[in-house]
């Protein structure tokens, strides 16, 4: 395995890395990035949670000259979810640099987004249809952009997103470094790559290896009508940091939080049937670790990329082994593990063998009782509890040191969740966090310290053990 400064990243990008946490490069990365920088044509076959963010946008942003106020780069995504996601990592990988990232996406104010364009953007990072609908007002003017980037290609063709995709390219120039990643290559995809790429340089990862061996799956036995008092049991009993369960339908979503949400528990729910704004209220809530348990349809997890993301939960058998793998691959992302557990129905039995025998293994029993959880589930209030409290401006604040960082993993969600999570904090009541590289620092109302020190001590947050003490002087 080698590292970032095996691959002749610039300072400043080194720099980005080690803002992030990221110490070794995954293997698309390790793969993919020599190659990008060298200005070769690739063809990434990855799935989402490989890191290949990371492996196109390092070299993207290599090439990008912060002093010429022009597009130079074009990030194509096939949803909005995907494109905020890829925006948010390009931006925290060129802070150093000076690049300006802009993402452009349906659903959006598109004046604001014309506003942001015509103020910079080094780099725009979109979704088909509202790339192909600001170039066509003029407003996106690609005749300077040198690299263009297709993410989860695959994705594209199966929403129909392709002839878009060859017209926007078609306005590119001709000399242009072009990336596509997808992981998988039906004929369409195969035949885009052939009309567009020239002699690219091919970088597989099989997806047994980023998802499976990073992943402990269990199975579970289970009635039909105990599935939601032991999917409870299973939560209480594994204390998720964050968890995905995966229900087939939107009904059964709806239900599910429903009936998790009246036992206590901090949940949503994510589905098809609710609007833009809804999907990305939830979406926004989950990736700041504001809520710990998500119910989610399949089609509306796509896109989904959470580092801090523990457990998945199968409530119900996936329909086939791919979906499966891709579901799981939702935790044990790069350089973390995970856990799975899949409910099985009688009925159900051919289903879970056609699953181990695509992933080569064999899913093994869960039981309560045999995991040390890395940090418990959290649970709405009660209305006897003591309520959360609130930030007062003018409060005075203890300052408190965590002995863990982010070589630990750690970023300022997580302590922020932990602190709402085990202290009974409301969010806004944490002030000042601070993560480094050994220790973190974060400031909480003096009056609420010796509670918040008690309950904060030895809790276990993404396998790190926090020892917490109030900073004197």
């Amino acid at each position: 395995m080698s590292t970032f400064a095996d691959l002749r990243l610039s300072k400043p990008l080194m720099q980005a890395l080690e803002d992030v946490g990221y110490e070794q490069p995954s293997p698309i990365q390790e793969q993919a990035i020599p190659p990008l920088l060298e200005g070769r044509d690739i063809i990434g076959q990855a799935q989402t949670g490989s890191g290949k963010t990371a492996a196109f946008g390092l070299p993207v942003l290599e090439h990008v000259d912060p002093g010429v106020g022009e597009v130079q780069a074009l990030v194509l995504t096939p949803t909005r979810e995907l494109c905020i996601q890829v925006t948010q990592a390009l931006r925290a990988y060129g802070q150093r640099k000076g690049v300006d990232v802009v993402a452009v996406f349906g659903g959006a104010p598109i004046r604001s987004q014309q506003a942001q364009l015509r103020a910079g953007g080094h780099v725009v990072v979109g979704t088909v249809g509202r790339v192909l609908d600001l170039v066509q007002r003029a407003s996106l003017i690609l005749h300077g952009c040198r690299f263009v980037v297709l993410d989860e290609a695959d994705e594209m063709l199966d929403l129909g997103f392709l002839e878009d995709v060859e017209r926007i390219l078609s306005l590119t120039p001709n000399g242009r470094q072009t990336a596509l990643f997808s992981a998988t290559m039906p004929p369409p995809i195969r035949a885009l790559a052939d009309r567009y790429l020239y002699e690219p340089v091919l970088v597989k990862v099989e997806a047994k290896t980023l998802t499976v061996d990073s992943v402990e799956q269990f199975q579970l036995e289970v009635a039909a009508k105990d599935k939601p008092a032991r999917l409870a049991e299973v939560l209480r009993a594994e204390r998720p940091t964050q968890a995905i369960v995966f229900v087939r339908t939107k009904i059964r979503a709806d239900q599910l939080f429903r009936t998790l949400r009246d036992t206590g528990m901090n949940v949503r729910a994510l589905h098809g049937d609710m609007s833009q704004g809804q999907r990305d209220g939830v979406m926004l809530a989950f990736k700041a670790g504001r809520v710990p348990i998500l119910v989610a349809t399949d089609v509306a997890a796509r896109g989904l990329d959470i580092s801090t993301v523990t457990h998945v939960v199968n409530f119900d058998v996936p329909t086939s082994p791919d979906v499966y793998v891709h579901r799981i691959g939702r935790t044990g992302r790069v350089g973390r593990s995970g856990r799975a557990v899949t409910f099985v129905e009688s009925r159900q039995t051919r289903e879970l063998t056609a699953i181990e025998q695509h992933i080569g293994t064999t899913i093994s029993q869960w039981t309560p009782g045999a995991h040390v959880p890395p940090a418990p589930v959290a649970e709405r209030p009660r209305r006897h509890e003591k309520p959360r409290l609130r930030r007062r401006d003018d409060e005075p604040t203890s300052r408190l040191v965590l002995a863990a960082g982010r070589a630990d993993g750690l970023e300022p969600a997580d302590v922020v969740h932990a602190l709402t999570r085990a202290a009974g904090l409301d969010g806004e009541a944490v002030r000042d966090v601070q993560v480094l590289e050994r220790f973190s620092l974060v400031s909480v109302p003096r009056e609420e310290a010796p509670r918040v020190l008690e309950r904060l001590d030895g809790q276990r947050v993404n396998g790190a053990v926090l020892r917490a003490e109030e900073l004197r002087g």
